[in-house]
């Protein structure tokens, strides 16, 4: 139940009443209006901005709408009072009962308490890590992995046809450094010093690729020439490379439903065929551009290329998508990868990024919006970098990796779970400090902690009433008479269960997963300090020895919280917990 949108729907049809009795004036679009919760929780359960966003439109005053639709609303029996407030706001207050039938079906809808249509099973590519295959995941690589993850969950929980999508960028100069840094310790495994010369990967990552190939050649690489094994050798350290990266990525529990190899793009005519999509559009010329900024005259080279009018799409420049000697740009495949995207039918796309892709945005955002005639929504979230540290000291960096600290590093000092969800205590576009002690920390600052103990708590709270032999299945508890549930503590709680439903339709429509971290947190405090409150209030306490039916009603509020922490952080990716060890 999503008493937001139960009450706004009630709102818009009160609305449509005043219309049919000539109050206001007929087909006014109430597309604006909503119902949320007021800032101040004193003022009221609900708010709606009718009487603001109608005023103009209707060509009366804010406070006559909000008066008159206030008439209307107390009519309903969930409504108990209707005020207005300042200029035109309107205040609703619902009776006691109606928190009653939130946590009613908190219980009985169980995992899917919350779960949305408000993606009407739209379809949507959500493309994330897309790391070159050139060694493991490094901790940048994690923050974007389950970001994109998070997100993937979220919007299917909202509703959406979502599939998870990895580029692998297989296309470009960096697998062949890739091939000549495996022939190095191809080389080593055959008992020769390998040379890793500056320029190529120094990882022992790729000392078991050096042994798998001598495993598959013996010696028979060892006294070619490069040009005679470079393609050979590329293709399996490729392999062996993305075999690594699913390994990785499956240490926190990620699934791709599709690989894409930029390699594919080349020599197949793709390319060609998104291009010429532009082209029709009179989007493809040839010209020179300016110099970039901090160039003078003297050290630069003005030469044709042929271009991407992108301004015609928003962006500052137009891009080059073939240089002048007649090579692709990188941004050239990537065209042909979104104009792919776009062929196979999906309705939006959304990329996510790392933070040194931020002048990338415009452009890419260009190309689709020209490919789909404006037609595909597209976002593309960039994911900024994590600060790690241990011991009150920078992380330092793993020998493994050769220059940096990877996603196995942190998974085997936290665990997946924590891993996940300390990526998802900041906005995506904020930057992250991950301390290795902090966030293993028994304490309200840990919210991964804080949030599992709520969890646990009411486990506990469930095994103990079972044990003293009363009945707190979720069937039984749906059935309960939830009126013994009346102390203003009990209600703020509910309250808190109500806003589940339109939380994630809010993080959804935005795509900001972070936003269900941040309200399991506020749930959890909502949780502890209740319980808190029932060691100074018996009747607050959930276990009612001397009144099976009170206890039963006050264990159906807790199993509610349950409840939503659980989808939450199924959402997020992580475990929830029963109890704390």
């Amino acid at each position: 139940m999503n008493i937001f949108n139960t009450i706004r729907a009630l709102v818009v049809d009160s609305l449509g009443d005043l219309a049919a009795e000539g109050v206001l004036p007929a087909g006014l679009d109430t597309s604006a209006v909503t119902v949320e919760p007021p800032r101040d929780p004193a003022h009221g359960d609900l708010a709606t901005n009718a009487g603001m966003v109608l005023a103009k439109p209707a060509n009366m005053k804010p406070r006559e709408i909000a008066e008159a639709l206030a008439a209307k609303l107390t009519v309903d029996p969930r409504i108990a009072a209707a005020e207005v407030a300042g200029p035109g706001f309107l205040n609703l207050r619902v009776h006691p009962w109606v928190w009653d039938t939130v946590v009613r079906g908190a219980v009985t809808d169980g995992a899917d308490f919350g779960r949305s249509t408000l993606g009407n099973g739209k379809k949507v590519n959500v493309e994330f890590v897309s790391a070159n295959p050139t060694g493991p995941l490094h901790v940048g690589h994690t923050r974007g992995a389950v970001f994109g993850d998070a997100l993937s969950r979220l919007l299917d929980f909202a509703g959406y046809d979502v599939t998870r999508e990895y580029y692998i960028n297989d296309g470009g100069a960096q697998v062949d450094v890739l091939a000549r840094s495996a022939y190095e310790r191809y080389r080593e495994a055959n008992g020769l010093d390998p040379e890793i010369r500056e320029g190529l990967y120094p990882g022992d990552y790729l000392i078991p690729v050096g042994e798998a190939l001598k495993a598959k050649y013996g010696t028979s690489l060892l006294d070619k020439p490069e040009a005679e094994w470079l393609d050979e050798v590329r293709d399996f350290a490729t392999d062996e490379m993305m075999k690594m990266i699913r390994e990785d990525l499956a240490l926190l529990g990620i699934e791709m439903d599709v690989f894409f190899s930029e390699k594919s793009l080349y020599g197949t005519g793709r390319i060609e065929s998104a291009l010429e999509r532009l082209q029709s559009e009179g989007l493809i010329y040839k010209g020179v551009l300016e110099p970039p900024k901090g160039k003078t005259p003297d050290d630069w080279e003005p030469r044709e290329q042929t271009l991407f009018r992108s301004t015609a799409y928003g962006d500052d420049v137009d891009r080059p998508i073939r240089k002048s000697d007649g090579a692709w740009t990188y941004f050239a495949p990537d065209i042909a990868y979104h104009w792919d995207k776009i062929s196979r039918g999906f309705d939006m796309l959304i990329d996510v990024f790392g933070a040194d892709h931020g002048g990338y945005v415009k452009r890419m955002k260009a190309a689709v919006a020209a490919l789909s005639a404006n037609k595909v929504e597209f976002d593309i979230k960039l994911t900024q970098l994590v600060k790690l540290f241990k011991n009150g000291e920078p992380f330092k960096m793993s020998k493994r990796a050769g220059t940096f600290v990877t996603l196995r590093d942190v998974v085997d000092q936290v665990g997946p779970d924590v891993t996940r969800f300390v990526m998802l205590t900041r906005k995506n576009d904020a930057p992250l400090d991950f301390d290795f002690d902090k966030v293993l920390e028994q304490s309200k600052d840990n919210p991964v902690f804080y949030v599992q103990y709520a969890n646990a708590r009411v486990n506990s709270v469930l095994r103990k009433a079972g044990e003293m032999g009363i009945n707190v299945d979720d069937v039984t508890l749906a059935d309960t008479d939830l009126a013994p549930n009346r102390h203003p503590a009990e209600t703020e709680l509910a309250r808190k269960i109500a806003e589940w439903p339109r939380l994630v339709e809010i993080a959804a429509r935005n795509n900001e997963p972070h936003r269900i971290a941040f309200y399991l947190y506020e749930l959890a405090s909502e949780l502890h300090a209740f319980w808190n409150k029932g060691n100074d209030e018996p009747t607050l306490r959930f276990v009612q020895e001397d009144d099976v039916n009170a206890t039963q009603a006050k264990i159906a509020l807790a199993r509610a919280v349950s409840v939503v922490i659980s989808a939450g952080l199924g959402i997020l990716g992580v475990t929830p917990v029963e109890e704390m060890r």
